[in-house]
């Protein structure tokens, strides 16, 4: 994508998180143990999916879909403030900038269709459950996939467009901890108001009409499972759909605190900013995998044989080459000058 230049500002200053001042050690150790935990539990929900035939289905299909977007969305915001927690620069470059506003709408907004697709695939499951495997087919995952990723990039590309096309000449710097519209549009040299509104409309509809999706789907759901007869029927379809409606509230609330809000706080944007944007990823980890009878047995699996493999390896100490079968997928260990490598081949 190309971006217009007109600007002499060539990088900004990046202040960090509003009213934090000398609490940087401490935040640092705190987003950087959340940071970590989140990539490590989204990546290991993703291994349990790849690993296990018996999650090989549309709804295990999305939510590992939805474990990558979460192993990237904070990884747009966070590193950066994880930099400059530590004392060092605070500097980001004028494209380092529009790179990762673009990213995060993209990322964020993808995230977002998922939350909805994921809806529908609950709805098909639970009130269509004879035609769920005609309905949701292969092909029908893979394109409501990459409608996903398709309308995220296009969500992004008419914010970015609309910020970068303005001259900034001024002041550089962000009262923030990362490059969002609302903190660098003031910045701008020329009228923003346009920008302004589009961009505002543009997050608030589209968050709106992904947001009604989901209630559309729910109470479908919710009808068909108050028909069910027996109570452990109804109590199984609930459970099927209570992880996601937890990571949905976990979404959505911060979305709705900042736009219901009466007068704008930036320490309370910031607050809620950082629950969306690096506590929400690692909070879905938890909840999948606690929620989840399937996952939490297929991350057993996992962890055995990685706890199995690492004792193997302590005990012989030399090239090892090992073929592990779990949940009929074939783990190739290959060990050379000191370099682990794994393949994953599917029966």
């Amino acid at each position: 994508m190309k971006i217009k230049n007109y600007t002499e500002v060539t990088e900004f200053i990046l202040l960090g998180i509003p009213h934090t001042e000398g609490l940087e050690t401490m935040l640092f150790v705190i987003f950087l143990f959340i940071y970590i935990f989140t990539l490590l539990g989204n990546f290991l929900i993703l291994l349990a999916i790849i690993s296990s035939s018996r999650l090989h289905t549309p709804m295990y299909f999305f939510l590992g879909l939805l474990s990558t977007f979460d192993i990237f969305f904070p990884s747009v915001s966070c590193p950066k403030m994880l930099v400059f927690l530590s004392g060092r620069s605070r500097a980001i470059s004028y494209r380092g900038c529009a790179t990762q506003l673009f990213f995060y709408h993209f990322i964020g907004c993808a995230e977002g269709v998922l939350y909805s697709v994921m809806s529908y695939d609950h709805f098909i499951a639970i009130c269509h459950p004879l035609r769920y495997t005609v309905i949701m087919n292969p092909r029908l995952c893979v394109v409501l996939a990459i409608c996903t990723s398709l309308i995220g990039c296009i969500h992004a590309t008419v914010l970015i467009s609309l910020t970068f096309q303005l001259p900034y000449c001024g002041p550089n710097e962000i009262s923030y901890y990362f490059c969002d519209i609302p903190v660098i549009l003031p910045l701008a040299c020329a009228d923003n108001s346009l920008a302004q509104r589009v961009g505002f409309t543009n997050v608030g509809l589209l968050a709106l009409a992904l947001f009604f999706t989901i209630i559309v789907s729910y109470t479908h759901i919710g009808i068909a499972i108050l028909r069910i007869r027996s109570a452990e029927g109804r109590s199984k379809a609930f459970s099927t759909c209570s992880a996601h409606l937890t990571a949905i509230m976990c979404a959505y609330g911060p979305v709705i605190i900042i736009y219901f809000q009466s007068t704008p706080n930036p320490f309370l944007d910031a607050v809620v900013q950082i629950l969306n944007n690096i506590v929400s990823p690692m909070l879905n980890s938890l909840i999948y995998s606690l929620r989840n009878k399937e996952v939490k047995r297929a991350l057993k699996r996992v962890l055995l044989t990685i706890g199995y493999l690492s004792q193997r390896d302590h005990k012989t100490g030399e090239r090892t080459h090992m073929y592990e079968d779990v949940s009929n997928s074939s783990f190739c260990i290959v060990k050379e000058l000191g370099i682990e490598w794994m393949f994953i081949s599917w029966d």
